[in-house]
């Protein structure tokens, strides 16, 4: 296993118990840093340390701190003099409280680093804590100092080593004023299960799985450029204007997770997207389901017919609609006392009467 150096030396103040530990970094930069250059021939561009009083470069051993005061002055500062400060922190992290984690504001959240136990006593001790931490199911928030200044931390149990992250004062934490919208937005619930349907599709993902593409691109221009080759040009992204239709945009980003993942989206896509319902006419066999109403409408649009085709109506085509229209309120007077099938005969039978009239007519 590589050696991570340390970069700070002190011990875990947990009440009378004091646990003698290292600090090391837990994370690191991976980003691809750049030289400055001359465009014209391509030198190097570099800073000198130059003092002001003697211009000229002074080496690192040379140099110290100070601190400029209001009127320009300098007041020298030495390791010395922050390490005599009268305070416990200087080389002690005082865990002051216990609390549970989401207690904590991820706004706060600071550098990350790894507390490693300083030699064979400190074993117990340290394990002594971090087995407390885990069965506590808290973290510690503690005080300690490190370059230069006091910071706040919080000590959590990272597999079986003790993790520290640092954490920035409540007083350094902006309030977000003027951040959100100015303006009143009303959100429908339809928005909403639109958009718990997005993120219920897009599911979760291992952290480990996530790789930072951007430096791979810068990685692959780099090596093809050192080679003589011309680097890859990237597709151009398509043009986004505003979205004017909430709802369509959410709908949209649901089917195509869906597509992504191999989903099915034909019925739920429907669902999820509104889709009207299909307005389809009454079939013949419902219009036939009430036989009193079919008789009446036949009785009326068979009188209605000879009516229309007689321009010129004669005596006997009067006398003859009078004794159809009797005969048709017979038939629907008899057609309420008797039961459907009589009803369905008296209708059968009345076309033939009525066809005299008409030749007669003609």
């Amino acid at each position: 296993m590589r050696q991570v150096r340390s970069i700070w030396n002190g011990a875990i103040s947990f009440g009378l118990v004091s646990i003698p530990i290292k600090l090391v970094n837990a994370t690191e930069s991976h980003s691809i840093s750049f030289r400055q250059i001359h465009t014209e021939d391509g030198g190097r561009i570099r800073y000198r340390k130059v003092c002001e009083l003697e211009d000229r470069e002074v080496t690192q051993a040379e140099i110290g701190k100070a601190y400029e005061d209001a009127d320009g002055t300098m007041i020298p500062i030495t390791d010395d003099d922050l390490a005599q400060l009268p305070i416990p922190t200087a080389r002690t992290i005082e865990i002051v409280a216990f609390v549970p984690a989401d207690r904590i504001d991820p706004l706060q959240m600071d550098a990350a680093y790894y507390l490693s136990a300083n030699g064979v006593p400190a074993a117990k001790p340290y394990t002594l804590l971090r087995e407390a931490l885990k069965r506590s199911q808290k973290v510690a928030i503690a005080k300690y100092a490190l370059r230069g200044r006091e910071r706040l931390g919080m000590l959590r149990v990272v597999d079986d080593v003790i993790a520290m992250h640092g954490l920035l004062w409540p007083d350094e934490i902006r309030v977000p004023e003027g951040v959100a919208p100015d303006t009143s937005v009303t959100v429908r619930d339809k928005e909403l299960d639109l958009a718990d349907a997005l993120m219920d599709t897009l599911g979760e993902v291992d952290l480990a799985d996530l790789h930072d593409d951007y430096r791979k691109a810068v990685e692959e221009m780099i090596t093809a450029k050192a080679s003589g080759e011309q680097p890859a040009e990237s597709p151009t992204p398509a043009p986004s204007g505003k979205v004017l239709d909430l709802m369509a945009a959410l709908e949209k980003s649901v089917r195509e997770a869906k597509e992504s993942r191999g989903e099915d989206t034909g019925e739920d896509a429907g669902a999820e997207t509104g889709k009207k319902a299909e307005v389809r006419p009454i079939s013949s066999r419902s219009a036939r389901a009430t036989p009193k109403q079919t008789t009446g409408k036949k009785s009326t649009s068979s009188a209605t017919k000879k009516t229309a085709s007689s321009k010129k109506p004669t005596a006997s085509t009067s006398t003859s609609a009078k004794k159809s229209t009797g005969a048709t309120k017979k038939t629907a007077a008899s057609a309420k006392k008797t039961p459907a099938k009589t009803t369905a005969k008296t209708a059968a039978k009345t076309p033939t009467k009525k066809a005299t009239p008409r030749k007669r007519t003609a």
